[in-house]
């Protein structure tokens, strides 16, 4: 082999020149990360709404050792207890040997993704068919929902009180919906609208029925024999919709995507992903030297707000909770805390390069993604983290031998989003966004990389078991 040339050398010790992470793994670490993504895919098959989410998290986390956490009780060292808050958000903990007041780690992630919600009074008929009105939730590109498979999710809360899960679309044994769209002959005014009006948001109604209940002396018959099927079925009448919670989200299932199946494709990787990843690593740190706080909110996609979200008091109050029986206040927990905000960051397209400056962008298996700040344009709306904190981070995560990057949301001025890292640090914590890179985000068919979402769960680790407290 050829001596390294003093320019080599120089490059190699002072340029950051990112590399393919699969080019410095060996075949057991590969493998790993394939048999890690299956069982997230298996998550990703299962958990398709925050409340599915929850749903499938809480017997895990029973099933680890963790108890409903009960306020005013004083837990020792190796405790785990979590929090259900009202089965559409979860935080829980283990507790470590570290005081309360040096601070808390937090891992935060969200478990909604964009998806289309019916309205409150759906289910209507035209021309002899059968629809369902719908409202969409979060950003999303409108003409992506037509001409494809969904399914129905959610919960019906009857007028008794007494309530049932929907579920239709997954089982193949079980019918589908849609929303349909114009043929291309027919589609030449459709045509002259603006891209993200191609399709309006009136215009997502899903298809549910076509056959009429058979008798003379009823009008809208598609209708009523779709009211018949769902009373039959559900013991549901037209105005339960007014107190359900259903959403419309696509009905084809987890795949591998690639000749090498490298990478997976799926509905609701932004941010399913760095809830499971968070997930397991809080799972595998069982004697953490900072008490390991975990949440899973609900909301983000909307901006936060409402009570499962990150913008509400239930994270706070469970952290105040915690501490009172130490006698410590909230805010000196708070304000020595350190928060990784786990949320996911657009990869690199080469297809669509001209959004995004090469320098700053994150790329497709090169690793989890530290974004130092989100926001719009001049940083607006935006957690930045601090110099010492981004340093504390490449430090944890060098240690670990993890692969990172870093990455922007896009141009300056072209664009942005925000996550809930600006919520936390409001709270006078140290925070950071770190997550998966994705292609095709907040689209029906998302796509990540296995060895990224391996990666990011190592990270997590890394972060969980850190008992550093240099800033």
């Amino acid at each position: 082999m050829a001596e390294k040339s003093k320019g080599k050398l120089l490059a190699e010790q002072l340029l950051d020149e990112g590399k393919h992470f699969c080019e410095q793994m060996d075949q057991q670490e590969l493998e790993r990360a394939d048999l890690f993504c299956e069982e997230y895919k298996e998550f990703l098959a299962s958990c398709k709404t925050e409340r599915e989410c929850v749903d499938y998290v809480v017997p895990l986390l029973k099933s680890s050792g963790y108890v409903p956490f009960v306020p005013g009780t004083k837990y020792q060292p190796g405790d785990k207890v979590y929090y259900n808050n009202r089965g559409k958000a979860l935080a829980f903990a283990t507790i470590g040997t570290r005081s309360f007041a040096d601070g808390v780690k937090i891992m935060a992630a969200h478990i909604d993704s964009p998806r289309l919600d019916l309205k409150p009074r759906p289910l209507y008929e035209e021309a002899e068919l059968a629809l369902l009105k719908t409202h969409y939730y979060g950003g999303i590109k409108k003409y992506q929902w037509p001409a494809m498979p969904l399914s129905l999710h959610g919960v019906v809360v009857r007028r008794d009180g007494t309530s049932f899960a929907v579920n239709i679309g997954e089982d193949p044994a079980d019918p589908v919906f849609c929303v349909t769209d114009l043929l291309p002959h027919l589609a030449d005014e459709q045509a002259k609208r603006q891209v993200k009006d191609a399709i309006k948001g009136e215009e997502l109604n899903v298809l549910v029925g076509s056959r009429p209940f058979l008798d003379d002396q009823v009008s809208q018959k598609v209708k009523l024999n779709v009211a018949n099927i769902l009373f039959e079925k559900y013991g549901m009448v037209e105005k339960d919709f007014l107190s359900a919670e259903l959403c419309v989200v696509p009905a084809f299932p987890v795949r591998d995507v690639g000749l090498d199946r490298s990478m997976i494709g799926a509905y609701g990787h932004d941010d399913r992903v760095c809830a499971y990843t968070a997930l397991k690593a809080a799972l595998e740190v069982k004697s953490p030297a900072y008490t390991l706080v975990t949440v899973l909110a609900d909301k983000e996609e909307t901006g936060s707000d409402g009570n499962t979200g990150m913008n509400s008091a239930f994270f706070r109050y469970f952290i105040a909770d915690l501490a009172a029986a130490h006698g410590v206040p909230e805010r000196v927990v708070l304000s020595r805390s350190q928060c990784l905000s786990a949320d996911v960051n657009l990869a690199f397209d080469p297809t669509f390069p001209d959004v995004t400056e090469s320098r700053n962008t994150a790329y497709l298996n090169h690793g989890v993604v530290v974004t130092k700040y989100t926001g719009a344009r001049g940083k607006s709306s935006t957690n930045d983290a601090s110099a010492e904190f981004m340093g504390k981070i490449r430090s944890i995560l060098d240690r670990g031998n993890v692969q990172w990057q870093t990455g922007e949301l896009g141009k300056v001025d072209m664009g942005g989003g925000g996550t809930v890292a600006m919520y936390i640090s409001a709270l006078n914590v140290d925070v950071v966004d770190i997550g998966v890179p994705v292609l095709s985000m907040h689209a029906p068919f998302e796509v990540v990389s296995k060895s990224d979402v391996y990666m990011t769960y190592r990270a997590f680790v890394e972060f969980g078991r850190d008992a550093d407290d240099r800033i």
